[in-house]
C-alpha cells in the first residue's frame, strides 16, 4: 500500500471554501471562476466553454489539461448543487463535515472537486510521475446533465474517463447505469359546471387517474423502474377539469426494456383518453443511454489498481441514477463512476466523513500516477 501525503488541512480549507460559494444549477459563475483560477495558478492550460448559452446558465464547463506521457485520462466532477444551497454554513467535527441543518452541504459534488484539486497540487509539488490528464468540471449536471451534453467532446483526447460523483464509499466503482426517458402528457377533457351539469363534462383528472391505475410503476424488475412524479390540473372544485398535465420517467439498464415500458405508459394514456372521450398528447424525451463497462476493461483495471495502492478493496456496483458518465459512454468514451464518500446527498442531512474526504484525494493521486505506468 502506498500512502500519498495529501495536505489534509489544505484539502479541508479548499472544500469549505467551495461549499460556501452558492452554485445552484445554472448559477455556477463564481465557483467556476475559482476552480479555473486555481488550476491556472498551478500551471495547467485552462479554458471555459460556452455550454451555458444552450440552456441560459451563467457559466460554461471548465476544462483543464496537464501534459504527460502517453494517452490522457479524463477526470470529471460537477460544479452545481441542488437546493437549498444558499448561505451554506459548514460544520466540522472530529469525524465529519455537515451543514448547519438549514441547507444541503454540497459535498455532492464539491468534495470531488476539492479532492481533484488537491491531487493535482500533490502530483506537481512532489514531482510525481503522472499520465497526461484532462479535467472537466461540468455545470448544470443536477438538472439533466446539461453541461456534459453541451460539451464538445471532440476537444478531448481521452478514451478513459473517471466521473467522481457517487454517494458510495471511496473504493466503489460503478460500471453499470440505466438509461432514462422522460414522459410528459397533456390530457384534455371538457369543462362543465360540477354542480349544475357535470354530465356535460369530461373529467381530465379522472382520465389521468384511470391511466395511472393501469400503468406498471415503481420497481418493475432488477433493471427497470418507472414513475409519474408530477401532476397538475384543475381550476376550482365546482368546475369539471378539462386539462391535466403529467410528468414522469422510465429507466432501465436495458434499452429494450426502457422502450417497452415507455410504450406501455403511452398506451395506457391513449386508452384512458379514448374510453372517456378525451384526448391526450404525449412527448417522450430521451435523457441518456444506459452503459455497462466490462470488468476486464482497461478503465476498470486502472481504477482497481489505484484503489489497491491506497489500501482500498475495489467494489464494482450498478446504480439506478444517471450522471455525466452516461453522456461520455454514449459518445464512445469508456467512463465509470467513482464513490466520493458523502452520504445523504440532496438532503439537509448530507455529510462527509473527514476520513473519506482524505481517502478520496489519495485515490486521485494514485489514479494519476498509476495511469503513467499503463
Amino acid at each position: 500500500m502506498t500512502r500519498f501525503a495529501v495536505n489534509q488541512e489544505r484539502l479541508l480549507e479548499t472544500f469549505l471554501r467551495l461549499v460556501r460559494i452558492p452554485s445552484l444549477s445554472g448559477q455556477e459563475g463564481a465557483v467556476a471562476h475559482l476552480v479555473a483560477a486555481s488550476l491556472g495558478e498551478l500551471g495547467l492550460a485552462v479554458e471555459r466553454d460556452q455550454a451555458h448559452l444552450q440552456f441560459g446558465g451563467e457559466a460554461g464547463n471548465v476544462i483543464a489539461r496537464l501534459p504527460g506521457p502517453g494517452p490522457p485520462i479524463l477526470v470529471c466532477a460537477h460544479l452545481d448543487t441542488v437546493g437549498p444551497g444558499d448561505h451554506i454554513s459548514p460544520r466540522v467535527s472530529a469525524s465529519r463535515i455537515t451543514s448547519d441543518g438549514t441547507t444541503i452541504l454540497g459535498a455532492d459534488d464539491k468534495a470531488a472537486v476539492a479532492g481533484i484539486l488537491e491531487a493535482v497540487r500533490v502530483v506537481l509539488e512532489q514531482s510525481l510521475p503522472h499520465a497526461a490528464l484532462e479535467l472537466v468540471f461540468t455545470v448544470a449536471e443536477e438538472v439533466g446533465l446539461k453541461g456534459a451534453k453541451a460539451l464538445d467532446l471532440g476537444r478531448l483526447r481521452s478514451r478513459l474517463a473517471y466521473v467522481a460523483d457517487s454517494e458510495g464509499r471511496v473504493g466503489t466503482m460503478i460500471n453499470r447505469a440505466p438509461g432514462q426517458d422522460s414522459i410528459k402528457a397533456v390530457l384534455t377533457g371538457k369543462a362543465a359546471h360540477a354542480g349544475v351539469a357535470p354530465e356535460k363534462g369530461v373529467n381530465a383528472i379522472k382520465m389521468a387517474g384511470q391511466a395511472l391505475a393501469a400503468m406498471r410503476l415503481g420497481r418493475l424488475d432488477e433493471e427497470t423502474t418507472a414513475n409519474i412524479g408530477l401532476i397538475r390540473g384543475g381550476l376550482a372544485t365546482n368546475i369539471v377539469p378539462d386539462r391535466v398535465e403529467l410528468e414522469g420517467e422510465a429507466r432501465s439498464h436495458r434499452d429494450d426494456k426502457r422502450e417497452a415500458q415507455v410504450q406501455h405508459m403511452v398506451e395506457c394514456l391513449h386508452e384512458a383518453a379514448a374510453q372517456m372521450g378525451g384526448k391526450v398528447e404525449v412527448e417522450i424525451t430521451p435523457m441518456y443511454r444506459s452503459f455497462h463497462i466490462p470488468d476486464t476493461h482497461p478503465v476498470v483495471r486502472l481504477g482497481r489498481l489505484a484503489m489497491r495502492q491506497v489500501g482500498l478493496r475495489p467494489r464494482l456496483e450498478a446504480t439506478g441514477g444517471g450522471s455525466d458518465a452516461n453522456v461520455f459512454n454514449e459518445h464512445g468514451m469508456a467512463a465509470v463512476l467513482l464513490g466520493v464518500g458523502y452520504r445523504d446527498c440532496h438532503t439537509k442531512r448530507e455529510y462527509i466523513p473527514l476520513a473519506q474526504l482524505h481517502k478520496f484525494a489519495q485515490l486521485m493521486v494514485a489514479l494519476l500516477t498509476a495511469a503513467a505506468r499503463m
